[in-house]
């Protein structure tokens, strides 16, 4: 028996609740079962809705037709804030051609010492321009935390209306939780001192996202 399942067992133990088979599985048979609760309905352009909410919480938006077009848009952005044109990214987006748009470039975990960090997104949320992102070996949280820059790549055809939407969409795709499921809404901010919002506090101070493709 491991450390953890000896902790565990104490725990239900102390609480004289031994059958946790069965109340886990009950647990998952009410969420299977359970209709979802009311939600909003998002009229029009979920990719017009995601890029409105999306700017208004800092970050930038623009829209191209394909993969293909991505580099040269991120050495474009790089190029028109003055940034270096290095970055790190997330294996999912690596087989870009990066060098070609000039770019430095590495693929894997992020330090503090990368000044961009490039990621894919599994979705984005239309009613709140929100990112959702799953760590893993080829998508690490670091790439979109540590790096003062976070550049994401947002197929549009990714882009669900509401966060139901987005875990049912985990749900149907993946199965189970990964080890951190991340969700970005703008640059990192506070507001802990005098209530001035300053940007970058805790990550990011910049989130540019370029979608991709038309919605689906």
């Amino acid at each position: 028996m491991s450390a953890r399942d000896e902790i565990l067992g104490r725990v239900r133990a102390g609480l004289a609740k031994g059958d946790a088979g069965s109340r886990r599985a009950a647990a998952l048979a009410r969420l299977q079962a359970h209709p979802p609760g009311p939600r909003p309905t998002l009229a029009g352009d979920l990719v017009a809705r995601f890029r409105d909410k999306a700017q208004s919480l800092a970050s930038t938006v623009e829209q191209v037709d394909d993969y293909a077009a991505v580099p040269a848009r991120v050495a474009a952005y790089l190029a028109s804030l003055g940034l270096p044109a290095q970055a790190v990214t997330a294996l999912d987006v690596a087989g870009l051609d990066w060098a070609a748009a000039g770019l430095a470039w590495r693929s894997g975990v992020a330090v503090d010492a990368d000044p961009v960090g490039i990621s894919g997104c599994f979705c984005a949320i239309a009613e709140t321009g929100t990112l959702m992102l799953l760590s893993g070996a080829a998508t690490p949280a670091s790439v979109s935390l540590l790096p003062e820059t976070h550049i994401a790549l947002v197929p549009a055809a990714r882009i669900v209306a509401t966060m139901e939407d987005a875990f049912a969409l985990l749900r149907a795709e993946r199965g189970a939780l990964p080890r951190a499921v991340n969700f970005v809404s703008g640059p990192s901010r506070t507001g802990d001192i005098e209530q001035t919002i300053v940007l970058g506090a805790h990550g990011p101070c910049r989130v540019h996202l370029i979608v991709i493709g038309e919605n689906a």
